[in-house]
């Protein structure tokens, strides 16, 4: 990504800040800060921080970090406009708005510590803000729609690959190291989320952690992967059987869940509320007597994170539009059998939607 694209981003988020009356906006999430500079992704520990964001209305905008990023920052940032500090930063990140915004300083309660913030707080008109970033983030434009399509194609292949290594034997935790090395062999930069790989009964667990349970000569394995590729994300699920002939009741319910997710799909074009994208799926489900099993929203959006906006949810107000990226994922679980997911990421384009 050029200087000129994450200029433009800032500029784009300044007609935002206009519009809430902001004078500058402290941006402090890890992928909100990379989205607007391209410095520094991820924050690997939430007690840690590669450093923050000062954008103001005025254009006169902050990279602000510690000594140890300071030629990163070089690399990517006007220098004059690089503040390090030391120690704590939010006292002197304080003393760095005191200097330079007059005004009203937005900051995301939900990206900032109560500590940071009553250290942050003294003399500053700060004032709550939240989705500022998130509103242009969850749009993506050309380049971004390429790169989350190459990790996407990545992770179609592993799923091609995958069937030769779910051997009678082997554990869940030896599956989820092939596809790390899988991933990392074939470009990615590492996974976008801890693979979860769940052999039989495990496979009820949504999240279920890869551990010692061995594939069996028959039985179901369930795979959700992703990898992260040129900083993008992607998250695919399939559930595979292991054996010649799969049980029936394995047959018919991913018969069912593939066709809630076609249902879905199908439902997918701009102005679509994503609550109705979510019942598409969920109702048929219902039809089929399998809507109690259907125990999670229907899918998420994808991006620079794994869980982004929009959320094809029961609970979502949004509508979807052109440049969306969302993951259609229905599943069914019963605990101590089995569990069945199926998951692709979908594209929302002008005149309805596309498979990734």
């Amino acid at each position: 990504m050029s200087k000129a694209n994450y200029k433009k981003r800032r500029n784009n988020l300044r007609k935002l800040m206009h519009r809430e009356k902001l004078d500058a906006l402290l941006v402090t999430l890890d992928a909100n800060r990379f989205y607007l500079s391209g410095f520094e992704l991820m924050d690997h520990q939430t007690n840690e921080s590669s450093g923050c964001l000062v954008i103001t209305e005025a254009g006169e905008d902050w990279l602000c970090t510690d000594s140890r990023y300071l030629d990163a920052a070089r690399q990517l940032w006007d220098n004059k406009r690089i503040f390090i500090y030391q120690g704590s930063s939010p006292e002197q990140i304080n003393d760095l708005l005191k200097q330079h915004v007059k005004g009203r300083i937005g900051f995301d309660p939900y990206t900032v510590s109560v500590n940071f913030f009553e250290k942050l707080l003294p003399g500053l008109d700060l004032v709550k803000s939240t989705g500022l970033v998130e509103e242009l983030r969850v749009i993506k434009d050309a380049d971004e729609i390429a790169l989350i399509e190459e990790a996407c194609l990545l992770n179609h292949k592993l799923m091609e690959w995958i069937p030769g290594v779910l051997q009678a034997g082997r554990t869940e935790a030896q599956i989820a190291w092939d596809i790390e090395q899988y991933f990392r062999n074939h470009g990615a930069e590492g996974l976008a989320f801890p693979s979860i790989v769940a052999i039989g009964a495990n496979a009820a667990l949504p999240h279920a952690i890869p551990g010692e349970d061995k594939v069996l000569p028959n039985c179901p394995v369930l795979i959700d992967v992703g990898c992260r590729l040129n900083d993008y994300c992607s998250d695919q699920t399939r559930t595979f059987w292991v054996g010649a002939k799969p049980l029936p009741m394995f047959s018919e319910l991913l018969k069912h869940v593939k066709e809630a997710q076609a249902r879905a799909v199908r439902m997918i074009k701009p102005d679509a509320s994503c609550f109705d994208v979510y019942m598409a799926a969920k109702s048929y489900l219902d039809e089929k007597d399998l809507g109690r099993h259907f125990t999670h929203g229907l899918g998420h959006g994808v991006g620079l994170q794994t869980h982004e906006e929009p959320r094809l949810s029961p609970r979502s107000t949004a509508t979807l539009k052109p440049g969306m990226i969302v993951t259609v994922e229905p599943g069914v679980y019963f605990p101590g059998e089995m569990g069945i997911r199926w998951e692709h990421m979908v594209l929302v384009t002008e005149d309805g939607c596309r498979t990734l």
